[in-house]
């Protein structure tokens, strides 16, 4: 990566024209090196991160007008900045691959999923979904162990996991994944339900999670249009207000 190079030249620059031009001990000479490598490659991190972080703020305002393609198009923008910042492209990734899975383009998403960022937990669920339904349930445990690890305090990885086991079969192993989210998470109340219907021999229940649940599109379709036109009518019965 060129910040790495670009740094460690910088320093190496300056170590040796320090011992051998000035006469400098090898211990000040290197110690100098080091700060300047380490400013020098701090500041060049955040100028490109700045850079990414605006393009994808463009990219929501852009999904937030239901510009689909526009949104896609704007984060491919931050692909040039790949050969300069770590994990730019993997991060990248991720956010094209959960803007396909959001549509419903699950062929699309998974493509670049598979290649996404390994601390974007939302998107390690979305490609664990992916493997279920293509009955790679092996890659589906891999998937989301990487998914709680990135976003081990975060209840909805710990229930969508669950959710998902219990779906292919594995209602032991939901319980157990929903016991260790209890600890991670601090006891989280959603996940103390969900663990006792588990127990229990009931079916998780997940609208305790809100949107953040049906962004990952496994309920029935049915169920979403259900809770939309609710949403809809409530804010009419509002409005007559």
């Amino acid at each position: 990566m060129f910040n790495i190079l670009i740094s460690t030249l910088a320093a190496a620059a300056l170590g040796a024209g320090l011992f051998l031009g000035a006469g400098l001990s090898p211990w000040i000479a290197g110690f100098a090196g080091l700060v300047l490598f380490t400013a020098l490659y701090l500041l060049l991190m955040r100028h490109f991160m700045n850079k990414l972080v605006a393009l994808m703020e463009q990219s929501q305002r852009e999904l937030q007008g239901r510009h689909i393609e526009r949104a896609i198009n704007t984060l491919e923008k931050g692909y040039q900045f790949a050969s300069w910042q770590l994990y730019v492209k993997e991060q990248i990734n991720s956010q094209i691959g959960t803007v396909h899975y959001l549509n419903r383009n699950f062929s699309e998403a998974f493509e670049f999923l598979k290649k996404g960022f390994m601390r974007h937990w939302v998107a390690l669920c979305m490609l664990a979904i992916c493997y279920m339904k293509r009955n790679r349930t092996k890659d589906m445990i891999a998937a989301f162990e990487r998914a709680v690890a990135a976003g081990k305090k975060e209840p909805l990885a710990w229930a969508v996991y669950a959710f998902c086991l219990e779906k292919v079969g594995q209602r032991d192993k939901a319980i157990s994944i929903l016991e260790k989210g209890l600890k991670k998470t601090g006891n989280d109340v959603n996940l103390q339900l969900n663990l006792e219907d588990l127990r229990e021999g009931e079916r998780m229940r997940m609208k305790g999670y809100g949107d953040m649940w049906y962004q990952f599109h496994l309920d029935k379709p049915g169920a979403l249009i259900k809770k939309q036109t609710k949403a809809v009518q409530g804010r009419r019965k509002i409005v007559r207000r």
